[in-house]
């Protein structure tokens, strides 16, 4: 197996469960977020929060540096600039999630009581989830070029 091969296979791997897992969350999570009332939502939302987030900066990161690894050692002018986009959109992904839904996460994680919200408390869900589907539409353009640039190897 070529080096091409190898991180071509993980680009996808890793492009492909970045893009599943914001779009699982688009599809599933957020919906069933905004049916809960407010007081369950930011317990559940706080439940939700604990393992992605050590976990998906570092599986976006991963993805965007496969993708930029390929985009200098593919051969091929073609593929080294689907790889070369596809890192950019990952980027976009990380810079949408720490400069906007990872600040409003934090503002979740601070309520106290999710029974006693604060007067001054806005319900961040319809702000969190248009971040969220503008990542997510990122994610899986992303993904798409990964794929068509490994298909280009």
């Amino acid at each position: 197996m070529s080096v091409d091969e190898v991180l071509g296979t993980a680009v996808l791997l890793g492009s492909g469960v970045t893009a599943g897992v914001l779009f699982a969350v688009a599809l599933s999570v957020l919906p069933a977020l905004f049916a809960m009332p407010t007081g369950t939502y930011v317990y559940a939302h706080k439940l939700l929060g604990r393992n992605w987030d050590p976990t998906m900066p570092a599986v976006v990161l991963c993805s965007t540096g496969l993708a930029l690894a390929l985009a200098v050692v593919a051969e091929g002018a073609g593929a080294r600039v689907l790889f070369a986009v596809a890192a950019v959109l990952l980027l976009g992904v990380s810079a949408v999630s720490h400069l906007a839904n990872v600040p409003i996460n934090r503002r979740v994680k601070a309520v106290a009581d999710p029974e006693a919200l604060p007067p001054d408390w806005e319900d961040p869900r319809p702000l969190w989830r248009r971040w969220h589907l503008l990542r997510t539409g990122l994610a899986l353009f992303a993904l798409a070029l990964n794929a068509v640039g490994v298909a280009a190897l």
